[in-house]
Formats: structure tokens, C-alpha cells, sequence
């Protein structure tokens, strides 16, 4: 009940709209902690655009290299507003940590890269193999995942716990088969081996998700900032699917990539700000993924309630269609 309480007042205060009597050039500010990647592209897009301060917003950003740093820094304070996936939002809800997941924006499949030598055809031709994976990632959930479709487990394999960075010269020094992780890495590896490796066909086993999250005292304290930021976000989503190409220029420019090494992925990238199926799913697995390997804190025996950190109503308020999971 205090939950709904808390949504009604946060959704109240968005409709009624600002009551300060500043002028309507003054713009508020908020610090924005992302990872810089492709993943995080409707941020990006929003600041390079200008879409930011087109709400009223004077957003800083900080840079990370992880979503997990992004989330620490706003629990820590030195930031208001987090981009981040999945594992960082599950951890820190087992945790009991007061997070507010206000939106998603991104989601897209984590790939499997292997040495054609392995001759890995299909999910039964990993048994026996050496398979890189990042531990605590999304990456070590999809590796647990395929292995359960391909009917193995982890001691059917042998699991090799390594950055996403690192994945590219074992494979290409043949101390792994393969390895399991998100774009650009998996594009990276077949750029630089081309006919010496191929892609394992795993489409749907699983997608990792990138969020916005913020703390729940500070979407109290500030619900319009949080609201003007999620508009920004969706006018970030329908400039990028108008200006695709632009959009490559702009992210692949931010992130240091070159535009013609981001183009042929950047199809895989599903960029759309909301709460749905593939946002809860994701939380799901992540936290029964904790569970399963006992990866989580002292007392806790099941997936969290996630309803506690979820608040839908600053994207429910702006469009109320992008809003359509169901935690049942």
C-alpha cells in the first residue's frame, strides 16, 4: 500500500507540472552515470541532439566502463541517474538497496563466437569444449542458459572466466573453443579472424537489457526531472529510427568506434524506451541465476519481490502503452 501511496504522489506531481516561477530559459540539472557503449545510445543521442535541454534539463555525464559502476555511483550518490543491465539492478535489489527502475531502453541478444577448428554446429557440440564467459554478467547467465538448451551442464565444459577484452586473443590463441558475450566483441572477433571462427546460431536464448535507474528518495524529491528525462529518451528513440545512419555517426563517434565497424551490428541493438515482458524476464533469470549459484546476499531464499523497485508511473504518465509488463 505505502508503494502505491508513493507511485500516486510521484505520478501526481508530473501532471500537475512544475511550480517553481524561474523563467522558462532556466534549465535544471541532473548527473547522468552511463556506460559508454552502443547500448547506452538513446542517452547518448539525447545529449548529442540536444534533447536534453529541449525538456528543461542540464544533464552531465559521467563515463563508465561497466553499468555496474554506473548503478554503484548513484547508490553512492555522485550521481542521480544510472544506465544499467539487468545483473547490477537484480544485485542490488537482493541486496535490498532503495533503487527505482524507471524505464528500459535497449535490449539485444549476447552471441556465442567460435573457432571453426572446434567445429561447433549446434548446441550438443559444446559438450567437451573450453567456453569463455564474464562472471556476475549477463554473459554467465546466457552461458548457463544455452547449456541447459544444448542438455549439458557446467561439467560438461570447461568454463573459462574472463573481460570481454580478453576473449578475442584466447580465441585466436587457442587456449578457448569459444566464448559468450554482447556486441562489439562478438563483431570485433569476426573482423579480426574472419574465416578462422564462426557464429553459433543462438538466437532467443537470451537478451540482456540496459535501464534506467535512479534511487526511490530521489524520484520522490525530483519526479519532473525524472519525467522530463524519460521524454528525452523517447524523442532520442524516434530521431534514431528516423536518422539511422546519422544515429551510427553519432553513437559510433561517442563510444570510439568507427562508423563502418558499428554499422553491420547495429540492427542487433533494439533501442525502445519501456517496462515489458523482455525487461522482467531478464530481471527473472538474473535473479534465479543468483539463486542457483548462491551468488547473492546472507538470507535471501528467493527471486526478490521486484514490484518494491519498479516504478512505472513517470513512463506511464508520458505514454501510457510503453508500460505493458505483468509480474505473474
Amino acid at each position: 500500500m505505502q508503494h502505491f501511496k508513493f507511485c500516486s504522489i510521484i505520478a501526481a506531481a508530473i501532471l500537475l507540472g512544475p511550480v517553481s516561477s524561474a523563467g522558462a530559459a532556466e534549465l535544471v540539472k541532473a548527473r547522468l552515470a552511463q556506460n559508454l557503449a552502443p547500448i547506452s545510445a538513446l542517452t547518448i543521442v539525447a545529449k548529442a541532439q540536444g534533447l536534453f535541454e529541449k525538456e528543461g534539463l542540464d544533464v552531465s555525464v559521467s563515463n563508465f566502463t561497466s553499468g555496474k559502476q554506473a548503478l554503484d555511483t548513484v547508490i553512492g550518490g555522485g550521481a542521480d541517474i544510472a544506465t544499467t543491465a539487468e545483473a547490477p539492478v537484480t544485485a542490488a535489489a537482493m541486496a535490498g538497496q532503495p533503487i527505482a527502475f524507471v524505464a528500459g531502453m535497449e535490449y539485444s541478444d549476447i552471441k556465442t563466437l567460435t573457432a571453426k577448428k572446434a567445429a561447433i554446429k549446434s548446441f550438443a557440440d559444446l559438450k567437451g569444449k573450453k567456453i569463455a564467459y564474464t562472471a556476475g554478467t549477463g554473459s554467465e547467465v546466457y552461458t548457463t542458459e544455452l547449456l541447459k538448451k544444448a542438455g549439458l551442464t557446467s561439467k560438461d565444459v570447461t568454463l573459462v572466466n574472463l573481460k570481454p577484452q580478453e576473449m578475442l586473443p584466447a580465441l585466436a590463441a587457442g587456449s578457448i573453443d569459444a566464448y559468450d558475450t554482447w556486441e562489439p566483441h562478438i563483431a570485433n572477433g569476426r573482423k579480426a579472424l574472419g574465416d578462422d571462427v564462426a557464429l553459433l546460431d543462438t538466437k532467443g536464448v537470451y537478451s540482456e537489457t540496459f535501464n534506467i535507474v535512479v534511487m526511490q528518495d530521489y524520484l520522490k524529491a525530483n519526479p519532473q526531472i525524472v519525467s522530463k528525462f524519460l521524454a528525452a529518451l523517447i524523442a532520442a528513440e524516434a530521431w534514431v529510427k528516423a536518422h539511422p545512419e546519422e544515429a551510427i555517426e553519432v553513437v559510433s563517434n561517442a563510444v570510439g568506434m568507427k562508423p563502418e565497424d558499428l554499422k553491420p551490428i547495429w540492427s542487433d541493438y533494439v533501442y525502445q524506451v519501456g517496462i515489458g515482458a523482455k525487461q522482467i524476464d531478464a530481471l527473472k533469470a538474473h535473479a534465479q541465476w543468483r539463486l542457483d549459484t548462491k551468488n547473492h546476499p546472507p538470507g535471501v531464499t528467493g527471486v526478490p519481490d521486484f514490484a518494491v523497485v519498479l516504478f512505472p508511473d513517470p513512463l506511464r504518465a508520458l505514454d501510457a502503452a510503453r508500460v505493458t509488463y505483468k509480474l505473474n
